[in-house]
């Protein structure tokens, strides 16, 4: 793809992001491909197995999208990638005597997915060490690896670098892949249409499974049943098993017991939302990886100081401001930036405020003393002020969970993560809760300014 093609499709890529869900984007719009691009006409490279499917259900779509950014009418045509610089590589790999039909849930091995193209930092260490070690040793280390996190942190990366390398170190062996939501549609499919032997033949003979968001399995009784009973073939078995979800196992509330506890019998490795360092390492490597020429670096310490949200929306925000520069012929510059993220991320630049001022503010709003809120005691009137003051310092602060975690009487980075979960859903459900970490929050950001 030439550099112009590169650009055009990546802001594509952006405007389907945004019309569709995020699994939806990830396992059957990323990996789509501009192979080719004349007046009025596109053509769009797709895998092998899901080619038609993609152009029954997503054409208009891609056509909209690419009539949006080129600013004209566009016909578009999709054709199979399956040989040559362009292809997708499938995520199974079906050995020497055969493995039959392709993938269940579509591609992975995205070949921008690998594991030198990830950025390590304290919010993921421990999901990239344990990825790597079940690509290197798959069903000998960790199984299941149960991979957690909040979306666009890196879940679906990790299990793209594992496809990769066990593709290209272990040719032989069969990878089976595909999401929570694929699995239980293939599911009903195969259990209306009598051919549930062809898909239990399918799923449990791999050596390799990987399912991303596996919460999509809650409450859907009959696929869990048969999940369950897949996961106990390929484990005892000896095959090596990765799962991702939006939460841990025991967050999993509304999963059956018996699979939680198979999903805790593994590894469980959190992904957290990377600290100001990750992304800005992050945008260097994408500046890199692209051939942008910065010549002040600035421009992306802006983009790392305010966007904030994940991976994913940290990367769109360099695509729109390079594109931005592109299209106006303006220097990408550290102004251009600021003028770009003022429409998507309006909140003003300010200094971070401390973890520290974050609990003297709590405890003088709640009525606590330092030492109080500091305590192991669980009741209410304690709790609930701790977790408000560890959520705080997480949205407002540059300090990573472990950090966190030690401004709180040394607890562990998991306690903090599990109190930002528990404000996040009590902000959700209960306005006077909500209203009142807001005037916590306007109080913080007020003494900033």
């Amino acid at each position: 793809m030439s550099a112009e093609l590169d650009q055009i499709w990546r802001r594509v890529q952006s405007e389907l992001a945004a019309a569709v869900d995020d699994p939806t984007y990830r396992i059957w719009l990323e990996p789509l491909t501009l192979r080719e691009l004349t007046p009025g006409q596109a053509t769009i490279g797709a895998s092998q197995q899901s080619c038609a499917w993609i152009r029954e259900r997503f054409g208009r779509l891609v056509q909209t999208c690419l009539a949006t950014i080129l600013g004209e009418e566009i016909s578009v045509a999709f054709v199979e990638a399956q040989d040559g610089p362009h292809a997708d590589p499938a995520c199974e790999r079906p050995s020497a005597s055969g493995g039959g039909g392709p993938s269940p849930g579509g591609p992975l091995g995205n070949p921008r997915y690998t594991f030198d193209q990830f950025v390590i930092g304290d919010a993921n260490r421990l999901a990239h060490a344990a990825a790597l070690t079940v690509a290197e040793l798959p069903g000998q280390a960790y199984n299941p690896l149960f991979i957690c996190g909040p979306p666009g942190v890196g879940k679906t990366h990790l299990m793209h670098a594992i496809a990769g390398l066990l593709t290209d170190h272990n040719p032989e062996m069969v990878l089976r892949c595909a999401t929570g939501e694929s699995f239980t549609n293939d599911f009903r499919l195969a259990l209306g249409g009598g051919q549930m032997d062809g898909f239990k033949d399918r799923f449990r003979r791999a050596d390799v499974l990987l399912i991303d968001d596996v919460q999509f399995l809650e409450r859907k009784a009959k696929t869990e049943e048969e999940f369950f009973h897949t996961f106990n073939a390929l484990h005892e078995a000896g095959a090596q098993i990765v799962l991702t979800s939006d939460r841990p196992p025991r967050d999993l509330q509304a999963l059956e017991d018996r699979l939680r506890e198979r999903f805790e019998a593994g590894l469980v490795a959190d992904i957290q939302t990377p600290d100001y360092n990750t992304r800005l390492a992050i945008l260097r490597k994408r500046a890199l990886q692209d051939g942008i020429e910065l010549s002040d670096e600035q421009v992306l310490e802006t983009l790392a100081r305010r966007v904030v949200v994940n991976v994913r929306a940290l990367e769109g925000a360099l695509i729109r401001t390079v594109a931005y520069s592109s299209l106006t012929g303006r220097p990408l510059s550290n102004e251009l930036a600021e003028e770009v993220l003022a429409g998507l991320y309006p909140q003003t630049a300010r200094r971070p405020c401390s973890v520290t001022e974050i609990q003297e503010l709590a405890c003088e709003h709640f009525g606590l003393t330092n030492d109080e809120l500091l305590s192991s005691s669980r009741t209410t009137r304690i709790a609930w002020p701790r977790q408000v003051a560890m959520y705080l310092a997480r949205e407002l602060t540059e300090e990573s969970l472990p950090v966190i975690g030690r401004h709180f009487g040394g607890r562990d980075h998991t306690t903090v993560l599990h109190a930002w979960r528990r404000t996040t859903a009590r902000l959700a459900a209960d306005a006077n809760s909500r209203q009142a970490v807001d005037n916590l929050r306007q109080s913080l950001e007020r003494s900033d300014s």
